[in-house]
């Protein structure tokens, strides 16, 4: 499958650099570097913005940094998109909407663990992207199912590239806006949801995952056919150990945690040190440890990241880049306190 454990390090890829080389530079820190997205660099680095790429009936205003839907638009481009669905190219990203990430298809990965990218997940596009009604293009029966294929092929086409690059590439699927199904003001209920990503990822090549920072349903989130799941457990930790029972399931079908325990947010990362996140991340553990997962077994398929991203502090980069020092200092001490490879 190629996506290591042993509290190896890796983070989520929207950062608020606005200096390509800096953001490239903090991704090649840990142990599994990523292509960053920095909205503040352009907005075609927006996550939003790069998975509609090709999307027909996209209205994209870059002056004023907006993007909708058009329905009319839609029918009127549908048949080109159609008619290019068997050109892999055409579902990449281009240089035009990440200049980021084909500096990242240009270097050299052969001394590293894994190298992983992401796309931004159907479910939170469909429900960001308001139509000429307004109304989350989800929420459409025709728009939907376009939708979950369109995305499908988008994210195997840059795995495929990634691939290339190392043989142990893997992809998130960025899902922010996942917790919303839960609520029962979405209109998107989980069932439909349930029935809809299990569609999309059985188009989706492996090894394939999920991150989100929110707090979902965990069985419905542990019960997906994924690969690895990327949580805050900075703010969920204590919720997400409690689902023991689909955790269990999750690693026994060989999946991987990855452990977002340091804050990037200013405000909590001046309460926290190595100290106060080792001792936090060993309790969940232990908690587990109770519950029947054996820690050994639990710290061979996980890895740590930053708890969120985050593009609003007053610093900057500073507490951001900061965050990662600390995320690799911690992953250096539990590796040497378990005795970890």
């Amino acid at each position: 499958m190629g996506i290591p454990g042993n509290l190896l390090t890796t983070a989520m890829a929207v950062m608020p650099h606005r200096d390509v080389d800096r953001a490239l530079e903090a991704a090649l820190s840990l142990d599994v570097p990523f292509w960053p997205q920095l909205p503040h660099y352009n907005y075609y680095e927006d996550m939003y913005v790069q998975a509609s790429e090709h999307f027909p009936g996209i209205v994209l205003d870059m002056e004023n940094r907006t993007l909708r839907f058009s329905m009319e638009k839609f029918a009127l481009e549908l048949e080109e998109t159609l008619s290019r669905f068997e050109e892999p190219e055409y579902f990449d990203i281009s240089e035009q909407y990440s200049v980021v990430y084909h500096r990242f298809l240009q270097m050299d990965f052969s001394d590293r663990h894994a190298i992983r990218g992401q796309l931004e997940g159907p479910v939170s596009f469909g429900f960001n992207v308001l139509d000429q009604d307004d109304r989350p293009i989800l929420f459409d029966d025709t728009v939907r199912p376009f939708m979950l294929e369109f995305m499908a092929r988008r994210v195997n086409v840059q795995l495929a590239r990634l691939k290339k690059l190392h043989p142990n590439a893997f992809m998130f699927v960025d899902e922010p806006g996942m917790q919303f199904i839960f609520s029962g003001m979405s209109g998107y209920n989980n069932v439909l949801a349930r029935q809809d990503l299990d569609n999309f990822f059985s188009i989706v090549e492996r090894p394939r995952g999920i991150h989100l920072c929110g707090n979902p349903d965990w069985d419905f989130l542990l019960g997906l056919d994924l690969d690895v799941l990327s949580l805050d457990m900075y703010t969920n930790g204590e919720i997400f150990v409690s689902y023991a029972g689909s955790i269990r399931k999750f690693l026994d079908r060989g999946g991987v945690l990855i452990w977002g325990i340091t804050p990037t947010n200013f405000q909590f990362f001046e309460k926290e040190a190595v100290d106060s996140l080792e001792k936090r991340l060993v309790a969940l553990w232990e908690e587990l440890d109770r519950r029947g997962i054996d820690r050994d077994y639990l710290l061979s398929r996980s890895m740590l990241s930053p708890a969120t991203c985050c593009l609003v502090n007053p610093d900057g980069t500073a507490t951001v880049e900061k965050a990662f020092q600390l995320t690799r200092a911690l992953s250096q001490r539990l590796r040497d306190r378990f005795a970890l490879e």
